[in-house]
């Protein structure tokens, strides 16, 4: 099955349509902080075109009531959590109509063991790298040896247990240049690129998003 791509940190309207038109399964707005931060109204224009493809939500505090007002005002449909999610939390925005995708930060396999908590109730659990004082990667790649790790482990926390399926999302550091690789290697659900396809941060490129989009929506099937 093709895997989904996710084009994260948009702030314009007509960088979101490039990224569909590219054939982007989901787009991204951040609320966490930095750069990308993006304001209510920049959201409204992205969710209004993005028409029927999720737009999520990135999210550095786990604070409900903040997320649903943001949801009201400007009408994403899921959000990430960067900033800590426990079953509850998860369990409410998803009976408020939330997708939600829950975050592991990874600086080695020891960070492994979170993982199968992450998978409960989640809709997709993203894993990208943990750079100290960034609350998301940075433009960091993450190893793809311990995102293979991390695949597998994914992989048993779902066959142990009769929970609903998550999807398992990649991120940290991709590019058009490095995307293809790095499906071959771990096998993701989803990739999720930002910093990758800027020309500056908060600005995409529509060449570059066409061409991770092609790269990533390749028939890699062939060794």
């Amino acid at each position: 099955m093709p895997v989904k791509v996710k084009v994260c940190g948009l702030r314009r309207a007509e960088d979101a349509t490039v990224a569909i038109e590219a054939g982007a399964t989901y787009l991204g707005v951040v609320y966490a902080g930095g750069p990308r931060t993006v304001t209510g109204r920049e959201v409204k224009e992205i969710v209004e075109v993005a028409g029927e493809i999720p737009v999520l939500a990135v999210w550095g505090s786990p604070d409900l009531e903040a997320i649903l007002r943001s949801r009201d005002a400007a009408g994403f449909r899921g959000v990430q959590l960067h900033g800590g999610s426990d079953r509850s939390l998860v369990e409410s925005l998803r009976s408020n109509g939330l997708l939600v995708w829950r975050v592991a930060r990874l600086a080695d396999a020891a960070g492994l063991d979170g993982l199968p908590e992450l998978c409960d109730g989640a809709d997709a659990v993203l894993v990208e790298p943990r750079v100290p004082g960034k609350e998301g990667g940075a433009g960091v790649a993450l190893d793809l040896d311990l995102a293979r790790a991390a695949r597998s482990e994914f992989d048993r926390a779902h066959e142990a247990r009769s929970t609903k399926h998550a999807l398992f999302a990649l991120a940290g550091g991709l590019t058009p240049s490095t995307v293809a690789h790095a499906i071959r290697t771990v096998r993701p659900d989803i990739v999720d690129v930002s910093s990758g396809v800027e020309s500056a941060p908060g600005v995409k490129d529509p060449h570059l998003i066409q061409t991770f989009l092609e790269q990533a929506l390749a028939d890699l099937s062939s060794p």
